[in-house]
Parts: C-alpha cells; structure tokens; sequence
C-alpha cells in the first residue's frame, strides 16, 4: 500500500516544465497519437473522451509476436485462457470472458465460432500487416453495438507506406519448451510482404504467413509412438496456420478508398491416445488410430470510403462479407505404414456474415460542437451440427442447427466543447434485433483538462450481450449428462462507470513521468450461467440468474531518461456474484473476491549499437469464482474454486544491421516456465467431481520455457 501510495503522490504533484528531450515518452507518443476507435473523426489520444490504449508496431516487434496470443500476455486486465486440447486462446478482461470482449479489424467485428468479434481465437488472429492495436476498457455499446460491454480491441492495419517500394521478408524459430528440432518439433514462422505506391493516390500492399506449431509432447510419444499404453499424441495439439492478405488503396484530396482481402486457414491434429488392434493373419496384429483433424478456413472482405459531402459532411462507409467454415476429417492411421485410410471429411460448423456500417459527422462546421449519426446492419447465418455438440432445434428432435440472426442499429453521438478545457460526449443507439427484443445503448462521456498537462475523463455507458448458440441450443442428453440451453434466454444489460487521470511530466533533467489512474465499476444484470436445476439426475441449463458486479482500480507509471524506458502496473479487481436458484432453494453468498494484477517492463536502446534490449514481467494473482454443484452429501450448494497465482515474463534483445536492412531478434518466452496452475475445487459441478467432494485439478497455461530467433530482411527504394 505505501508503493500504491508514492506513485499515485507523484502522480499529483510532479512538476511540469518544458525541457527539450531526447528518445523520450513524447516521441514515441508521436508514433501512435493519432486513434481512430471510438472517435467520430481521427484525433490525438490528448483530444479523445475515451481512455484509449494504444499497443503500438514497435511493442508487437519487441515481443517478436505473431499473434495476438503472444502480445496481450502482458497487459493489465487482461487474461489470456489456453486451451491445448484445442489450440484456441481466448481473452478474459475485468473477470468476464471473451463473449464480453468486442475484437475488431479496422473496425470491423471478426467472425468467430459463435458471433461477430466475441470469443475470438486469439491465436488465429495475425499481426503482420498491423499498425497498432487501441483498447477501450468498459461498454462501448453506443458506437460498437452488442457484446462489447466489458471492452473492445480494434486493430487498425497498414494502408500504403512511405516509400515506392517496401519489401520484406521474415524467419521466425521458436522452441516449444525444451523441445525442438526442424522437422517435428518446435514453431516455425516464415512470412513476406510487398508494398507498392504505383503513383500518389494509389497503393497495394500484399502478404502471407506460414505458422507451423508441431505440438508439444510434453509426457506424450506423438504420432507414430506405437505402444497401447495410452502415450501417443500431444498435451498440445499440433496446429498449422495460413494467413494471406491483400489491400489496394485510393486516396486524393478529400476522398479515400481500400478494399480489403484476408484469408486464414488452419489444421488442427488430434491423435487418439487408444490404438485399436485389427487381425493382419499370418503375421503379428497391427495397430491403426481414429484420429481427426479440424480444418478452418476463413475469408474477410472489407471495402471502406471515406471523405466529404458537399464539401462539408464527413463520411465514412464500410461494407463486410466474411465466411468461416470449420470442418472435420475423421481417419484411421495405420501404425504400421504410418499412412491414412477411410478418411471422412464434412463441415460441422459454418458462418457467414453480411455486416455495414457508416457515419456521418460535421454536421455544423464548427470546432465547439460536432455531432455524428450512424448505422451498423449485421445478417448472420450459422449453422452447427453434432461434431460441434449436440444442439436441439427449437422443440425438433434435430442434431443440426441453421439459424438467421439480423439486428439493424442506429446511433448517434455528439461532442460538444463547453471550454477550452471542458468537453462532454453524449450517444444513443437502438436495435431492431429479429430474435430478442429490441435493445439499446447510451454512453456520457466528460473530459476536463487541468493546468500544467493532468487530463481527467469519466463515463458512463449502458450496454447489452446477446446469447449465443451454445447458451441457447445446447443439448446434451444421455444417460449419464443432462445439459441444456434454454431458447428463452434475454439479452444481458450492463452499466459501467469510470474515472481516469492521465498526466505527463517532463523534468529539466531529460526525466519524463507518465502517469494514468483509473477506477472502474461494472455491474451486469441477467447475466447468463450453466447451473444446476435439479440434483437427482443432476441436470443443468443455462438461465438468466446471475448478478454480476466488479470494481477495478489501476494505475501505470511509466518513466523515459536518456536511452532507458521503465513502466510499471497494478490493477485490483473485485468480483461480486449473486445466484439464486429458486428451483432448489439456494442462493450464492454475493461477498466481493479480489485479486491483483502487477506488470512492468524495462527497455534499454544503445543507439550506437542499433540494438534495444527488454523485459516483461507480469504477476496473476489468486482468482476465486462461486459455482454450483453437490456437497459431499448430494445436496446442492455453492462452493468456490480458486485458481493460484502465477508469473509470466519475456526477454528479447532486437539489432538492426546495414543500415536497418536486416534485423535480428532473440528472446525467451514464459522464462519462469509455467505450464500449468492449480486449480482448487470446493465441491463437485458439471465436470469432474459431479459427485460432490470438491478436489484439486490442474489448468493448462504454457507449454514452459522456450527461445525464439527472428530474422528479417527490409528493402525500401523509391
């Protein structure tokens, strides 16, 4: 508490000067000042209502991340969940998880297996042709529409470049733990890019990606290990990943043009651990695998215009077609000549997305008042089947689900500087949706700007999520589970509060302090959970019970003097949870769980060398969450389980050579080797102890220590 205290003391009463600097905050602010999310034109952080993060190209070079799972590991408030039974990564923020949390591509919702921008594989997101990433923490639910309640996460791509000609190219090799080798072990990245300005108005810039993970054994033998003990496959699955992305641009004047072009493809290896045995007479009996193999392929189509009506109206326009199929290819492998037979491929899941959205703004011509109107059409089409789970079709005993989902929203929003110094923002949407009743969003935002540079900001936003597949089709009956969704689910509303204080100091010294405090209050009604609804036979649905509540203070001090950049954390959040089942007569104590986050980092650039060296380092505290399940004498009850804390952190040290024509990167990731984090259970639930009992359980996080070495080759001429 007496750290907390001295950094938020220096917070209030550093003293301001103008000094020139060197390598500083301020010119690193420079690369990144100008954010689009959220705002009704682009403009610098400094003018934004909004309390925008901004991870910057250079932060996701120093992490050598190739994805969005290698690069959030590290911030506050947010938690990155890893499945290695699947590959897929997710993000948590504020407790809630990652239905909660909007993902974005130049303002456009990404598709994913159950919506548009919520629970998002991380790991199938590429960070190649990105520019920066801008976090918004709290609902955004006027300018983002449903589900972005506890945050959104947009990132804003590369359009065009300085030079005539930008050519690149990159290796990446990374160890998966302590394993490694170039033919079945190990990561291996290779990807290119080529960017082009054929004249001043038009640019293409194209490239592709290669990211094969062969898995990690970990205690298991791989593929071809041919004993029946119960070893062969990987506790990581191996996973194969394709990225291609094109984008031709126009601009002139007051008028901008690009059409977007992304395609992901993905193979995801599962290997049973049981071998049958088949009859191979006269000779010895031979052993075959029922494996299967999970097979994504996504296209993204995104055309934006941008400029001025009638010399005046600011608009901007984006239309969006993406289509996601993820199929499932079923086959025997044959232990012996180590080939496949009677493969079955057929898709399980499928989504495809019609999506718009457009605004128009500067409605007065006048610095002191703006004001912006829009619109968001999003047309869904899913459909899952029985590989996907079992799903029950309204009241039809069908194994396949199709379902149409539409919403049409309008919204509007307007800024108005009272002052110089003092600016509110107020917003407003309404959605027509086809299978929920129509819901709504508003926002009010102030900014007020103190002397000697201390910014402060609060907001207020209401938000809604609507329910997704899972909550809503699920059904999985048979003798020994009874789990169901429950299609008269409603829409979840949410309200969030927050107040921030953002300040730069900059000292004759050369010293610069950057200081940002933030209090957050979220409080979620109706929200959706699994519980239990009867005890014998155990039975559980998804219902509307939860009263979801959370507070969040967090401050970030960062400090800049000559070549040295340190920047350090803290984040306390506090959960509270009220469930009350009627049905059994039980409600959940609703006390607040609390647990802490820290992070920090230190860079140290030696320009003569050209060479930058950094560390990350982040601490999860204990996370503790009320659940339902029996006691140990099969009666209901509520119990609490309890995750343990754990450290994360990462090094590398990046050099630039000819002229910055070739750069090398080398680092370790998860250096204090994580691979797993206990899990305290307090009773029994839906999983594992359905019998009551509680126990202890392990929850897969890393695959431990590993090192990686990037290279790449950069060619600019005009």
């Amino acid at each position: 508490m007496k750290i907390k205290f001295t950094l938020f003391a220096g917070f209030l009463f550093c003293t301001y000067s103008y000094a020139q600097q060197k390598d500083s905050i301020a010119s690193k602010e420079k690369l990144s000042e100008v954010v689009v999310t959220g705002q009704l034109e682009p403009q610098s952080i400094k003018k934004s209502v909004f309390n925008v993060r901004v991870i910057s190209k250079e932060d996701i070079k120093q992490l050598a991340a190739n994805n969005l799972s290698d690069v959030l590991n590290q911030y506050l408030n947010i938690t990155i969940q890893n499945s290695g039974s699947d590959g897929r990564s997710t993000v948590s923020m504020f407790g809630l998880d990652s239905q909660y949390f909007k993902i974005l591509v130049d303002n456009i919702p990404l598709v994913s297996d159950t919506g548009m921008g919520t629970n998002v594989d991380l790991t199938q997101v590429n960070l190649d042709d990105v520019e920066r990433i801008e976090i918004i923490e709290g609902s955004m639910g006027v300018t983002h529409g449903a589900n972005a309640v506890s945050g959104i996460l947009n990132i804003i791509t590369k359009k065009g470049g300085p030079n005539k000609w930008d050519i690149s190219a990159t290796i990446q090799e990374e160890t998966v733990g302590k394993e490694y080798s170039l033919t079945d072990k190990g990561r291996h990245i290779q990807s290119a890019k080529v960017g082009h300005n054929f004249n001043d108005n038009w640019f293409i810039n194209l490239g592709g990606n290669h990211n094969n993970f062969k898995g990690f054994y970990d205690d298991k033998q791989g593929k071809d290990y041919s004993v029946n003990d119960g070893l062969r496959g990987y506790s990581w699955l191996p996973k194969e990943q394709w990225v291609g992305n094109a984008m031709l641009g126009y601009q002139k004047t007051n008028f901008k043009i690009f059409y977007k072009f992304d395609y992901y493809g993905e193979n995801v290896d599962y290997y049973s651990p049981v071998l049958v045995p088949q009859d191979n007479y006269p000779f010895p009996e031979t052993y075959f695998a029922r494996d299967k193999r999970y097979i994504t392929n996504r296209f993204y189509h995104h055309l934006n215009a941008n400029g001025k009506l009638f010399s005046k109206l600011n608009y901007n326009v984006s239309v969006s077609h993406q289509k996601q199929e993820r199929d499932a290819e079923l086959f025997d492998y044959q232990m012996e000549t180590k080939q496949e037979s009677n493969n079955n491929r057929f898709t399980y899941q499928s989504k495809e997305v019609l999506y718009s959205t457009g605004t128009l703004s500067n409605f007065f011509n006048n610095k002191k008042v703006d004001f912006q109107l829009g619109y968001e059409i999003t047309n869904e089409n899913g459909f899952y089947n029985s590989a996907a789970g079992t799903f029950l079709d309204d009241q039809l005993q069908s194994k396949d689900v199709r379902k149409r989902l539409e919403n049409y929203d309008i919204f509007t929003v307007a800024e108005i500087s009272l002052t110089d110094k003092f600016s509110i923002r107020p917003g407003l949407r309404y959605s027509f949706q086809s299978a929920f009743e129509n819901q709504y969003a508003s926002s009010l935002g102030l900014k007020y700007l103190f002397k000697k540079g201390l910014e402060a900001r609060a907001s207020l936003g209401k938000s809604y999520r609507t329910p997704n597949f899972d909550e809503l089709y699920t059904y999985f009956v048979d003798s020994n589970h009874n789990v169901q969704g429950n299609p008269n689910l409603v829409p979840e509303n949410s309200t969030s509060y927050e107040v921030s204080f953002k300040r730069l100091c900059n000292f004759k010294s050369g010293l610069q302090v950057a200081n940002n405090v933030a209090v957050t209050f979220l409080d979620v009604d109706d929200r959706i959970d699994m519980v239990l609804t009867q005890i014998t036979p155990s039975k559980y649905k998804y219902i509307n019970i939860n009263k979801y509540k959370m507070w969040n203070i967090s401050t970030t001090e960062q400090f800049a003097y000559k070549n040295w950049n340190l920047k350090v954390g803290a984040a306390v959040v506090g959960i509270s949870q009220k469930l009350d089942l009627a049905e059994l007569n039980i409600t959940s104590d609703d006390k607040y769980l609390y647990s802490l986050q820290l992070n920090s980092s230190i860079s140290y650039n030696i320009p003569k060398w050209n060479t930058l060296f950094a560390l990350y380092y982040k601490y999860n505290g204990q996370q503790q969450q009320f659940a339902t399940g029996t006691d140990g004498n099969g009666n209901a009850a509520f119990y609490l389980n309890e995750i343990k804390p754990y450290s994360w952190m990462d090094a590398s040290i990046r050099k630039s050579f000819f002229k910055n024509q070739f750069e090398a990167t080398i680092g370790a990731r998860n250096i204090f080797n994580v691979t797993n984090v206990q899990i305290t259970q307090g009773g029994g639930g839906p999983t594992g102890g359905a019998h009551g009992g509680g126990g202890v359980s392990a929850m897969m996080l890393g695959y431990g220590r590993s090192y990686f070495l990037k290279l790449t080759y950069n060619l600019n001429f005009n």
